[in-house]
């Protein structure tokens, strides 16, 4: 088979986006299969289940995987903790006291890497980086493949470290291969690496699927009334705070539920109102009896340089419960979805109420079928065999 490159997003049988020069021969060499994968990254495993921990589980069913976070601030001794979540797949966590210098942080980090890399016998494994910031800690043993999974434009993040640019610029130079969480991401990283590919978010269909069936009302959504819009994931800067404030006021006989954390922002700058409900973060497995009894959902992301590249794991999320699903002008839902007709598209307060009084009459029926095949073409196991294949053709054998 022949690569050339190619856009499949817009067709029903993937949203992967190849780029590889014409004339090559895709054939994944066997013999290279390191033991280990060495994750760096910015977030943690027991925070919001998405993208890393999609992968990464799948990762673990042939390699072990060690998905090494940033430092905890505590007491006790300057350590590196362990807690395995499954079989082959580890968390490491660097614990450190207060009060360190960061070039005190990176050295004990540098260290804890390097004691850990020796202690386990590790010669020949795969560096995955989330974060370019981890190349300051690097370990001293080259690994066989390095991957760059760009997942986000962290650099227009609020916060971001100023060398964050400079950082990223040097790992994209070491990486063997470097994928991207959207089509945008894709478009803006393409010139700098001779192997990028876009894999956008994707879907585990069986999990959210489930909402679609009778089951009980949560706890802490039972007493709302209809119709509900909910929303699902982190609440940041992304977060367009003033038109879910003017949607709760024009609509007060619509009950507007979120979960997930509060991070980066203060949550006393967030819209208060009856009709307004925070209910905080949920584990994985309990989401889809949430959106089991919503009647809509949204996507209230503010237009600015952090939403800039953004691929949302939620829409097809949303769309797999079987909801009907209003957004922003995001450019990677409108481009996935959106040109589909199977999100509405919105750009003000009011336009957004219309899409939603629409959204509310239609109940995600008119693509149902449409939308269903397309998602299960699309699950996060076919992202991952298509991953896999390409850092098998990537791999330098030691």
């Amino acid at each position: 088979m022949k690569l050339q490159e190619k856009e499949v997003a817009s067709t029903a049988s993937s949203t992967t986006t190849w780029t590889e020069p014409i004339g090559t021969t895709v054939t994944p060499p066997t013999s290279v299969n390191p033991k280990n994968l060495v994750c760096f990254s910015h977030l943690r495993w027991n925070f919001v289940y998405q993208r890393p921990q999609h992968l990464l589980s799948r990762a673990s069913k042939e390699w072990q995987v060690w998905f090494l976070e940033e430092p905890v601030f505590k007491e006790g001794p300057i350590r590196l903790e362990k807690h395995e979540i499954q079989s082959q797949l580890c968390v490491l966590v660097p614990c450190m006291p207060h009060g360190l210098k960061p070039e005190e942080v990176i050295a004990q980090q540098k260290r804890l890497i390097d004691e850990f890399i020796a202690s386990e016998g590790i010669s020949s494994y795969v560096a995955w980086y989330y974060t370019p910031m981890a190349l300051a800690f690097s370990p001293e043993v080259a690994p066989e493949l390095t991957v760059y999974d760009c997942m986000d434009e962290l650099s227009a993040f609020l916060g971001a470290p100023r060398q964050l640019i400079d950082l990223e610029q040097r790992l994209i130079e070491q990486a063997d291969v470097v994928f991207t969480g959207g089509h945008s991401l894709y478009e803006a990283k393409r010139d700098k690496h001779a192997h990028t590919y876009a894999f956008p978010s994707s879907i585990d269909f069986l999990h959210f699927s489930q909402s679609r069936k009778p089951q009980p009302d949560p706890d802490d959504q039972r007493q709302f009334a209809h119709p509900r819009i909910g929303f699902c994931g982190v609440i940041d800067e992304r977060f367009d705070i003033e038109l879910v404030r003017e949607l709760a006021q024009r609509r007060p006989d619509w009950q507007f539920i979120f979960l997930g954390p509060v991070v980066k922002i203060n949550p006393a700058s967030l819209p208060k109102a009856p009709n307004v409900h925070y209910l905080g973060m949920k584990s994985y497995q309990e989401i889809p009896r949430y959106f089991a009894h919503w009647d809509a959902a949204i996507l209230p992301f503010a237009i600015c340089p952090a939403t800039r590249y953004i691929s949302p794991t939620k829409t097809p999320e949303y769309l797999a419960s079987g909801l009907p699903v209003v957004s922003t002008p995001i450019h990677d839902v409108i481009r996935n979805y959106g040109s589909r007709n199977w999100v509405h598209i919105a750009d003000t307060a009011e336009r957004f109420e219309a899409a939603l009084e629409q959204a509310l009459t239609d109940k995600g029926m008119t693509h149902r079928k449409e939308v269903d095949t397309f998602l299960n073409e699309n699950s996060w196991d076919r992202v991952w065999n298509e991953m896999a294949g390409l850092m098998k053709l990537h791999a330098q054998p030691a």
